[in-house]
């Protein structure tokens, strides 16, 4: 995976004031935590943090220089603007080389649905352990030629090497179903359908002659 290097800048402003004032500076407010630290309230900087999450994924390690001192640390939790898409708060998970730690891992779909079939993902990511430095982007899952009631579980994964499942291997992550196909309408039949019109209209003649019936003698009375 890739390692990214930012500089970071320890906060002195918190709450929602402080973080406006730092968004408006082109910093992302953030916090690091972890191995029974106490949490330092940092910002980074916006536009390479950004860049760093597009080319190497959420599960980017980063390299922080917080003022001299450098961290490793890895995205646990970002906020994100639901309208803007730009990143509002980042919770930073402090790690070692050599350590292992559990992520949640993007799945990658990839091939065709077989004729017929429709795909239900009912997960877009699995939880996986591993080595803090060596953390994948995400895991391809094929579903090239696979038939109709098919179901994926996190247990038949292929793992990048050096990864173990952390979660439960029978959890169902995909789904091939049946694709629902519209009905068809019912047929008539011509004939039936000209002696039913027939039929109709004379039903509708009587009708309007007792109704112009009724109608005089409405008005009669």
């Amino acid at each position: 995976m890739a390692e990214v290097r930012l500089s970071a800048e320890l906060r002195t402003e918190f709450g929602k004031g402080g973080a406006r004032r730092t968004r408006r500076a082109g910093m992302i407010p953030a916090v690091i935590y972890g191995h029974g630290q106490d949490p330092r309230h940092v910002s980074l900087p916006a536009r390479e943090f950004t860049t760093a999450i597009r080319h190497g994924g959420v599960n980017v390690l980063l390299t922080l220089d917080v003022e001299g001192d450098e961290q490793l640390a890895i995205p646990k939790a970002i906020q994100r603007h639901a309208i803007k898409g730009v990143y509002e708060h980042v919770d930073l998970l402090a790690v070692r080389r050599g350590e292992k730690v559990t992520i949640e891992v993007p799945l990658h779909v990839v091939g065709d649905v077989i004729s017929g079939g429709l795909l239900a993902q009912e997960h877009t990511s699995v939880s996986i352990e591993a080595e803090a430095t060596h953390l994948p982007s995400a895991i391809e899952v094929s579903i090239e030629g696979l038939e109709i009631g098919t179901q994926i579980h996190a247990g038949s994964l292929t793992l990048p090497q050096g990864s173990s499942l952390a979660g439960d291997p029978e959890q169902v992550l995909l789904i091939i179903q049946e694709a629902p196909t519209a009905e068809e309408p019912p047929q008539v039949v011509e004939g039936e359908e000209g002696a039913v019109g027939e039929a109709g209209a004379e039903a509708g003649a009587e009708g309007g002659a007792s109704a112009e019936a009724g109608d005089s003698g409405e008005s009669g009375e």
